[in-house]
């Protein structure tokens, strides 16, 4: 057995999935060294999640990474219908739900569009990214255990061959997934729902059906056929596909059972796996526990009926990556940490509660609790408590999209200048900035950018100053106001 020296280093990643290479992809962009170890010897091999939601590829955009996540999407380009039919070759395409405001004008929610895209072709990407942006990434590399005191944590490593080592950090972030070891360790609990529905049948197969859906082209199709009800949803568009069937029976004969429902011979086809799985809803307790951090599946499970698990992991990442960096370079004090559970936590619970909602029996009465799927989708949620000033103004509407640069929620979209390739969310990130509806020489600034915005959330005067995540921290027409409202935050 070789012990190797300590290491040392300022975050820990614990876990390689997609949320664990993007917080490392953050924490580089905003210039913290970073090591990530995952105990897999390469990326999923699963499809998993597929879809990035609006305010997810507003993250990548920040990272410069939205034109390689979308070449990486290239086969689902065109696949955003939904579709339905007693099998796949008597399916007909629904039309994509286009949503307006007032005079039923198109709503623009973002500068960009969502993508869907297969974990295990996004994944390698953003390896790469994060190898790029000097990260050290370690894969075969299993955390064995690990132990904090009040200057850090030390974590115990081994590596495929049985070699152990060790590393020193000054803070550890947990991306391991719904079972997480880390949070476990740590005795954290976790509240909710629990089971929802029955169990679930995931089927991973190949077969070429692109003359099949040649035309009607889709990104779930829901199939009606008695024998296995259930959903199909497009890896590829072409040969790749996910069937997903109630009940928790992985024995069945589904090569058999897939030929009936998709109604084709599929000479083909290809059966690769076959997952039994319970959707659940559970968000641990605390975020946070001294040094170390949950983000992703390892904070919150939610059925995956609204596409919200990994966006609202990659928003975990988002909101974490700028506090740890503000704190590591001394810019801002510990205490500014305490903001990650008590914003992120409750958006977690919220997009666990949505999610579950969304699984309910689309027979059943309309839930007037269902959020609008923009406010799901592109960042529309509030934080109740955090680090921003409020400004006792009108609470963010949840059952309809109307942002309007309230403080604590994601700065509305607007495209600034004619040619519609900077946005309002773009001000922002990887430092803070300050938007204003006046002459930007009257304001104090203390070295943060300011702005001069002609948008329809401000009202002459007004000025909003935006933290790096892009949230509202506060809102006013007191000029000297935003340097002191930042100093305040950053001071915990």
């Amino acid at each position: 057995m070789n012990v190797q020296r300590t290491r040392d280093g300022q975050v820990l990643v614990v876990g390689g999935g997609l949320v664990g290479l993007t917080t490392a992809l953050v924490l580089r962009h905003h210039g913290v060294d970073v090591t990530l170890v995952e105990k897999r010897a390469t990326t999923s091999p699963q499809p998993k999640a597929r879809r990035l939601h609006m305010r997810s590829m507003e993250v990548f955009r920040e990272l410069g990474l939205a034109a390689a996540v979308r070449e990486a999407a290239r086969d689902l380009a065109e696949h955003d219908h939904m579709a339905t039919g007693r099998t796949l070759a008597d399916a007909r395409q629904l039309p994509l739900w286009q949503p307006t405001g007032p005079g039923e004008q198109p709503v623009e929610a973002s500068p960009e569009l969502p993508c869907l895209v297969a974990q295990d072709v996004l994944e390698p990407v953003l390896r790469r990214a994060a190898e790029d942006a000097g990260a050290r990434v370690l894969f075969s590399t299993e955390l064995t255990s690990f132990a904090q005191d009040a200057d850090g944590v030390l974590a115990a490593l081994r590596d495929r061959a049985g070699r152990e080592s060790s590393l020193r950090a000054a803070h550890l972030v947990a991306a391991d997934g719904a079972r997480s070891p880390v949070r476990a360790a740590l005795g954290i609990p976790r509240s909710g729902r629990g089971a929802i529905g029955g169990p679930q049948v995931s089927v991973y197969f190949h077969a070429d059906l692109s003359a099949v859906v040649r035309g009607r082209e889709f990104n779930l199709c829901r199939l009606e056929h008695p024998a296995a009800p259930g959903a199909l949803a497009s890896v590829d568009g072409r040969t790749r596909w996910v069937f997903l069937a109630n009940g928790g029976d992985p024995d069945r004969d589904w090569p058999a059972l897939l030929r009936t429902v998709l109604g084709v011979p599929a000479p083909d086809l290809d059966v690769r796996s076959v997952l039994r799985w319970q959707p659940e809803e559970l968000v641990a307790d605390r975020y946070s526990d001294g040094r170390v951090h949950l983000v992703g599946d390892a904070a919150h499970v939610m059925p995956p009926f609204a596409a919200l698990g990994a966006n609202t992991g990659i928003d975990d990442a988002h909101n974490l990556g700028w506090k740890l960096a503000a704190v590591l370079s001394g810019t801002a004090a510990p205490a500014l940490l305490d903001s990650y559970d008590a914003e992120r936590r409750p958006a977690g619970r919220f997009a666990a509660d949505q999610s579950s909602r969304r699984s309910a029996d689309v027979t059943s009465e309309p839930d007037a609790a269902l959020a609008h799927p923009f406010v799901l989708a592109a960042g529309g949620f509030q934080y109740p408590a955090g680090a921003f000033v409020g400004d006792g103004g009108e609470a963010e509407p949840v059952t309809e999209f109307a942002p309007a640069g309230r403080v604590a929620t994601r700065v509305p979209h607007r495209w600034l200048g004619p040619g519609r390739t900077l946005s309002t969310v773009d001000l922002a990130g990887p430092g803070w900035a300050l938007a204003v509806a006046d002459d930007p020489h009257r304001w104090r600034t203390d070295g943060v950018p300011v702005h001069r915005l002609d948008a329809d959330f401000l009202s002459p005067g007004e000025g909003l100053l935006l933290r790096p995540d892009d949230v509202v921290a506060w809102r006013g027409t007191d000029p000297t106001a935003p340097a002191a409202v930042r100093a305040e935050l950053l001071a915990g």
